[in-house]
């Protein structure tokens, strides 16, 4: 059996990729530009990536693949349709970054909740030992305790950011496709209105392509914090910037972008150095141990699919 990791720069340099030495013959390519994709692949049985796209421009010549396993839940980056009409299956990981990207949410909410910049580096610029008062109460913050957190999208990821915020004595929100009896489950517009805290938890598909835009950002509190660590595309990015730039919201954080690495043109540029904005370059998912139980669980479902059984199986 052939295997062909296309982006292995995307997994870290420190995840061992060895392990998949026991199953066959492994060609591991740091990074692959779209015009070397079909060489690449064209005798390989199985196809490992994380973020290449792959359409039929690039498949129809793969005579040989039989799977195509992405290193992550989502999978807008393949041609599913293609992949089913040729007989390639297609497996994702489900529920392995639950952990590693609620940890980036809370962190990024925490952090801004008590204005952490602020006055860490009213110490770090000497300001505070300068000072003739023994503490710096300024800009003033509020405990999250008694606030709405509204959790759009309620899988793994979202559940975890869910239990967590009432921890700290939020009252927890939802929307979610198919309500549940045990949370409180809301329309999006309603959702928006009431909450003080927005974290987005989504896939990227035709119903959530630009969910959130020009209208529904009015519809949000002055000064509602808005988290996205889902996919760039579920929001509308420029209209996100305005509500920044306008003071709309009053803390914007993201790990993910329609275009990525993000490029200057990107309307998130030019807010990027604001204090109340917190960008960050993908990285949500990928805490060591995320990465590593990514891997062992690729090299499970390609197990699974050599004895024909189904496992995480998309296509």
């Amino acid at each position: 059996m052939k295997i062909a990791i296309l982006d292995a720069a995307t997994l870290g340099n420190d995840i061992n990729l060895s392990l998949f030495n026991t199953l066959g013959e492994v060609s591991v390519y740091p990074l692959t530009e779209p015009n070397e994709i079909p060489n690449r692949i064209k005798n390989a049985d199985v196809c490992i990536i994380n973020k290449v796209k792959l359409n039929e421009s690039v498949l129809k010549d793969a005579g040989d693949l039989k799977l195509i396993c992405v290193a992550a839940t989502g999978y807008d980056n393949i041609d599913t349709e293609y992949c089913k009409a040729h007989g390639i299956a297609v497996c994702n990981v489900a529920g392995y970054s639950a952990n590693s990207v609620s940890q980036l949410t809370l962190a990024m909410v925490l952090s801004a909740s008590v204005n952490l910049n602020s006055f860490r580096n009213s110490v770090a610029d000497g300001s505070y030992s300068k000072g003739s008062v023994q503490n710096i109460l300024t800009p003033v913050y509020h405990e999250l305790a008694g606030k709405v957190w509204g959790i759009v999208g309620y899988g793994g990821i979202g559940k975890k950011v869910g239990a967590a915020a009432k921890a700290l004595g939020c009252k927890v929100v939802v929307n979610k496709r198919t309500p549940i009896a045990d949370e409180e489950c809301l329309p999006l517009d309603k959702l928006l209105e009431i909450s003080d805290i927005v974290t987005v938890h989504l896939p990227l598909n035709d119903e959530t392509r630009g969910m959130i835009g020009k209208n529904e950002l009015a519809l949000m509190k002055n000064g509602a914090f808005l988290v996205n660590v889902a996919r760039g595309a579920v929001t509308d990015e420029s209209a996100v910037a305005e509500a920044v730039l306008s003071g709309k919201l009053g803390f914007f954080g993201c790990d993910v972008y329609s275009t990525e690495p993000m490029p200057q043109s990107h309307p998130f540029y030019a807010i990027k150095d604001l204090e109340n904005v917190c960008l960050t370059p993908h990285m949500a998912w990928g805490a060591y141990e995320s990465r590593e139980r990514c891997m062992n669980e690729i090299k499970q479902n390609i197990i699974s699919f050599i004895n024909r059984e189904s496992r995480n199986r998309i296509v």
